[in-house]
């Protein structure tokens, strides 16, 4: 394991937005469009976050499981690699990563219990085959660093210890996006706080002008998070039903 974020492999690997936003040929070809793909790994994110909650094991596992399937899928293609299948398996690889497994046969007991629909349904089996293939997606490379550390400590520097909830909260919608695969972790962390800045009327701008950051990327990705509120609010079932049934499965 590296020592730090810096010398990690996921440092190396960061991606420019137009590497993530991608739509592979294959899932051109079903007619899928680049904003079926964000409402799919959405959609599949929550559904990771449901499943966590079932088999209770704590955030940085859910983290650590989306952060995999969205990684997944800048490198193979939702028509090949069923969200619905890759969404528990990295789940599955994910709690082993980070120290808190979660045997499989209880993973798919919750999986059943939370989907009537055959579709979601799969087996021991499965999982299993499809965790062989996660790892050679990722390269067999497993370890993410994420916000959450860094959150804490510039938080309590900051002095805003009382936003902690709110600055969370906003570190955990990040992985309603992409931005932990463009993003070192500690941008995203100092983009959630200025989000939480703005959202309590606190004047933080010495704080951040004494940062050793470029603040113009601080608040681009800040940016995005408030875009991603706004959009959301947009997003229904329908058109996630509608994204998936253009891959072929229809739910």
């Amino acid at each position: 394991m590296a020592a730090n974020f810096w010398t990690s492999t996921q440092q190396k690997q960061l991606l420019d937005a137009e590497e993530v936003d991608v739509v592979h040929q294959v899932d051109k070809e079903m007619g899928f469009t680049l904003e079926d793909c964000k409402l799919i790994k959405m959609h599949m994110a929550n559904y990771i976050a449901r499943l966590a909650q079932n088999v209770k094991v704590r955030q940085r596992v859910v983290a650590t499981a989306v952060t995999y399937m969205r990684r997944v899928y800048t490198r193979k293609s939702m028509t090949e690699y069923d969200p619905r299948l890759v969404a528990p398996t990295c789940l599955y690889l994910a709690s082993k990563a980070e120290e808190s497994t979660v045997q499989a046969r209880l993973l798919v007991f919750y999986i059943k219990k939370l989907h009537s629909d055959e579709k979601y349904r799969f087996e021991i089996k499965e999982i299993l085959e499809m965790e062989m293939k996660i790892l050679e997606a990722l390269n067999y490379y497993l370890v993410v660093y994420h916000p959450y550390r860094a959150l804490s400590q510039l938080l309590q520097d900051a002095g805003m210890s009382d936003a902690t909830q709110l600055a969370w909260g906003l570190v955990n919608d990040t992985y309603k996006m992409d931005l932990i695969l463009i993003h070192p972790p500690h941008l995203i962390a100092l983009a959630c706080i200025y989000v939480a800045s703005v959202l309590k009327d606190k004047e933080n701008t010495t704080w951040f002008e004494e940062l050793r950051v470029d603040m113009n990327v601080v608040k681009n990705i800040a940016m995005e998070i408030l875009d991603f509120y706004d959009s959301h609010k947009m997003i229904t079932e329908e058109r996630v039903h509608l994204a998936m049934h253009k891959l072929g499965f229809k739910q």
